[in-house]
C-alpha cells in the first residue's frame, strides 16, 4: 500500500502496522483491511452523491471536505480537514501545509468559479475543465489522505454534470508514470498532457 512520507511528528500510525496504516478510530492495524474499509466507505459516498445528492452548482472547497468527512469521517478522526503535515511522495514535495488555506480560497476563486457546474460547456471546455481542477487540486494535496481518490470523484461529478459518465480510470492506472508527468507538466500551467489522458478516461457512450 502506497502511503506518504510526512516530515511532521503529526504523522501517526496504528500500532503494529509497521507505518502501513494510519492511526485510526477502529484501531485496524492491517492494510490490506484499512484499504477495504477505504473502498466500501468511498463507494457509500459515491451511491450518496449520485443517487440522492447531486451538486447540479457550482463545486466549492466546503462541499469537498463535506465528500472527504462523509468519506473518511468512520475512521480518521481528521477527515474533512485541511492537513496540518507536509507529505512528499516518490520525492515530490506537495503544496506547504501552512500554504493550504491561501492555495485554497484561490483554487476555489480562480477554478471551482470558473470551471464548475460542467453544464454547458462542450466536450473539449468540459476536458480542459476537468484536466486543469483535477491537476490543481492534485498538486494542493488538501487532505492527509484520500487526495487522489477524491480529486477522481470530483472529475466524475463534473463529467455527469456536463453530460457524461463517470471517467474510465483504467488508462490511467496502466500508465502511471506518465500521468504523474501530467500532473508535474500542470506545475507549469501545462495542462495538455493531463488534457490527453482526461480525454481517454471520458466516455459518452
Amino acid at each position: 500500500m502506497s502511503r506518504y512520507h510526512v516530515s511532521n511528528s503529526e504523522g501517526q500510525y496504528e500500532e503494529d502496522s509497521g507505518e502501513q496504516v494510519l492511526a485510526n478510530k477502529l484501531g485496524i492495524s492491517s492494510s490490506d483491511e484499512i484499504d477495504d474499509a477505504e473502498l466500501v466507505l468511498l463507494e457509500q459516498l459515491y451511491h450518496l452523491i449520485f443517487e440522492k445528492q447531486f451538486p447540479l452548482e457550482q463545486i466549492t472547497v466546503s462541499m469537498i471536505q463535506n465528500w472527504h468527512r462523509r468519506w473518511l469521517g468512520n475512521l480518521y478522526k481528521w477527515a474533512g480537514q485541511e492537513r496540518t503535515v507536509n507529505i512528499s511522495k516518490g520525492g515530490f514535495m506537495f503544496a506547504p501545509s501552512a500554504q493550504l488555506p491561501k492555495l485554497l480560497n484561490e483554487f476555489e476563486a480562480k477554478y471551482l468559479a470558473r470551471y464548475t457546474p460542467g453544464g454547458g460547456m462542450d466536450e473539449e471546455q468540459l476536458i480542459e475543465a476537468i484536466a486543469i481542477i483535477h491537476v490543481e487540486i492534485i498538486l494542493i494535496h488538501p487532505f492527509r489522505e484520500g487526495n487522489g481518490r477524491l480529486s477522481r470523484l470530483l472529475a466524475d461529478v463534473m463529467a455527469v454534470q456536463g453530460g457524461f459518465k463517470p471517467l474510465d480510470y483504467q488508462s490511467w492506472e496502466q500508465n502511471k508514470a506518465q500521468y504523474i508527468s501530467a500532473i508535474h507538466a500542470g506545475m507549469l500551467m501545462d495542462y495538455e498532457p493531463m488534457k490527453y489522458w482526461v480525454r481517454k478516461a471520458l466516455r459518452n457512450d
